[in-house]
């Protein structure tokens, strides 16, 4: 493994990891969720798969977040985070490794990241992993007020919202209210047509925040050339920590990377 740090369009610092095998027939970016980090269980578990299938494996901090990179955790937006997804790719198509086209892996925020970029430049992307993505705004903010009305009730009285993580205890997540505000403004939908390379959908029967349900609504519009696929980790929630649903996914993951052409 080799680091790397490299400078997003915002003058941020990303801090970022490289693995590299012996033989590799592809590369991979793989980007963590909001309040994530690289060395999170759910996304090295995307890594270590990637690399086993000999996969050069791009995993990084994005900025706004709570690993190495710079930024704060209070100015995490959809799209800042999916700004530094293209911004690490930009860089890499200046690496010597560079590989074409490529496989997109993420959880949550960052499974939208990858899908949206799917979206915007199908013809770099191989295949692409959202796990447990978020499919659009107005789907999470629904969800978000059927869930826990009384604190979303807060969140937009005081405009800001508190939490702490649970990767990281200690840490405390600061979110202002116009983080949802912005988030209102992305949705995946209405371009879903563009996704026409494999597309891999696992999430946990118990993930309230990014439900089945929401995943099956992209999943049903799809192309009917998009070869898909769609998973559902008995009792797992939202991010995966527990050793049984992280296998199950690196299972799923990797019958998947051994299908793609």
């Amino acid at each position: 493994m080799e680091k790397f740090f490299i400078t997003n369009r915002y003058g941020l610092k990303i801090v970022g990891e490289i693995y590299t095998p012996a033989n590799s027939t592809g590369l991979a970016i793989v980007q963590h969720g909001l309040g994530g980090f690289k060395e999170q269980l759910n996304t090295m578990a995307m890594v270590d798969t990637l690399f086993a299938n000999n996969y050069i494996v791009i995993n990084f901090d994005a900025t706004n977040s709570i690993g190495e990179s710079g930024g704060k955790y209070e100015n995490a937006t959809m799209q800042l985070h999916y700004e530094d997804l293209v911004d690490v790719i930009a860089w890499a198509k200046g690496q010597a490794w560079y590989k074409e086209p490529f496989v997109l892996a993420g959880h949550s925020l960052g499974g939208y990241a990858v899908a949206q970029y799917a979206e915007d430049y199908p013809e770099q992307v191989k295949g692409v992993f959202p796990f447990a993505l978020v499919v659009s705004g107005e789907l999470s903010y629904k969800k978000y007020e059927q869930l826990k009305p009384e604190e979303l009730k807060k969140w937009k009285e005081t405009g800001w919202k508190e939490e702490e993580s649970k990767s990281k205890p200690g840490f405390i997540k600061r979110l202002p209210y116009s983080h949802m505000e912005e988030r209102l403004k992305h949705n995946l939908l209405p371009h879903a047509d563009k996704l026409t390379m494999p597309i891999l959908f696992v999430m946990g029967e118990n993930d309230e925040s990014c439900p089945s349900d929401h995943q099956k609504v992209l999943y049903d519009i799809l192309p009917e050339i998009t070869e898909k696929e769609f998973h559902t980790v008995k009792g797992a929630p939202h991010t995966f920590k527990e050793a049984g649903d992280l296998n199950e996914l690196r299972n799923i993951l990797d019958k998947w990377l051994k299908k793609l052409k």
